[in-house]
Formats: structure tokens, sequence, C-alpha cells
């Protein structure tokens, strides 16, 4: 399966090469230099893969994404900036990001984060085709097709949710160590990656609010426990 993907980088420079790159490697790309042409071309096109510079005239990085995000929850997406401080990364978490690049980045690295993302996304379905279906209290996970239904509500859940949510759910009513979350989802245990998990733990939080059945708890020193009855 052929993986389009949407670049948004105002550094035109820049933007060209990583297009060639992209493409050369398989990837076919649509280039733009703001942030409005981006998502004007993302209304009219199929994508698979969103990757988006930060500081883009007309329309910032982070507005595309919370709009891109309206419209398609599970596209993978990959910020990429000049900026390194830690709040402005955690920023673009917040607003769905799967990853975060600082900028200057090797081609190589680009390119084993994209993969990463997308063997933990439906974009390139398992190779044995494995159905994963979670069913915790009054919810269902499905982690294939990245579906949670929590009570009366349905989400749909990026790769990183996804991802951490699988964890806590093969390990229903353990203590799930940090270390080993922070690895299977993020591949680090850097401090950064900790501060990144505790956004999304927060985020799947919310979702299980409706059913309180379900419950993520913090285990002190730890890392955390997915409370529920299994059916």
């Amino acid at each position: 399966m052929s993986v389009k993907v949407l670049l948004a980088e105002d550094d035109k420079n820049l933007g060209i090469i990583l297009k060639a790159y992209l493409e050369a490697k398989g990837y076919p790309t649509e280039l733009c230099v703001n942030g409005e042409d981006a998502f004007e071309m993302f209304l009219k096109a199929d994508f698979d893969f969103c990757i988006i510079d930060v500081m883009m005239p007309v329309k910032d990085g982070y507005t595309l994404a919370r709009e891109i995000r309206k419209k398609n929850k599970t596209i993978p997406l990959i910020f990429l900036t000049a900026k390194s401080m830690q709040d402005d990364k955690l920023r673009g978490f917040e607003v769905g990001a799967d990853d975060y690049i600082t900028k200057p980045f090797s081609m190589e690295e680009l390119m084993v984060r994209m993969q990463a993302i997308l063997r933990r996304s439906d974009v390139v379905k398992p190779a044995d085709n494995e159905l994963k279906v979670y069913k915790l209290g009054n919810s269902q996970f499905d982690y294939t097709r990245q579906l949670l239904r929590a009570g009366d509500k349905e989400y749909r859940l990026t790769s990183k949710e996804a991802a951490l949510l699988q964890v806590l759910c093969d390990n229903i009513n353990e203590v799930v160590d940090r270390s080993l979350a922070l690895r299977r989802v993020w591949d680090d245990d850097s401090y950064f990656s900790a501060r990144s998990m505790d956004v999304y733990v927060t985020k799947l939080r919310k979702y299980f609010k409706t059913d309180p059945s379900v419950q993520i708890l913090n285990v002190h020193g730890v890392g955390f426990k997915l409370v529920s009855e299994v059916h």
C-alpha cells in the first residue's frame, strides 16, 4: 500500500528536499508552504500521513493540526520545528501529534520515526491480520481500528493513544512499569518522553469518564494500572 504524505513546510528549499527524499523512498508527497494551503489540500485529497512545520505563515502548525484532527482523528502526524523548549513539544502532543522532530534533523531519523508510527497505526495493517478487541467494563477498545467506545461515547484514537491503551489492556488489573510503557510506545524512557506519556494518560482518563467501571490509576514511583472488569 502506498502511503501518501501531506508536507507543510514554509522553508521552500527544505520542503523540496524533503519531498524529493520521501518520494524516493516510495511515499507520494504534496508540499504546501503555509498552513492555510495545507488544510485546503488536506480537504481535497486522501492522505495517509502528515508532516507539519510548527512556525508557518497564514496559519501555524498547531492550528493546522487541530483542524486536521477535527476531520481525521487517526491520521499519523509529525511536527517539525526549530523550537526545542519542552513546553512547545508537550503542546504539540496535546493537539494530537504522534511525534516531534527538532531541526536540524537527518532524513534517516525522519524515516525511522515515520516507519515506527506507521507500524503502530492502522495505515499499515498487521501482517497476520490479527484483530485486537478488548472488552473493559462497559467499554470496548478495538486496537486495529483505533476505536474506543467508553460508556455511551465513541472516540477515534491517535496511534500513540491506541498503543498506550493496548499496553495497559495487555496488563489489565496489573501494574505497568513506566519504563516498559515508554519503551513500547515511545521507543525510549527519557524524561521528555515520560512527560509526554503523562499527557496521553490524562487524555485516556478523560475518555473513560463516561464509564466509571474503568479507571487508570497512578502507582506512585512505579507506573500505571488499568482497573476494570474483563468480559
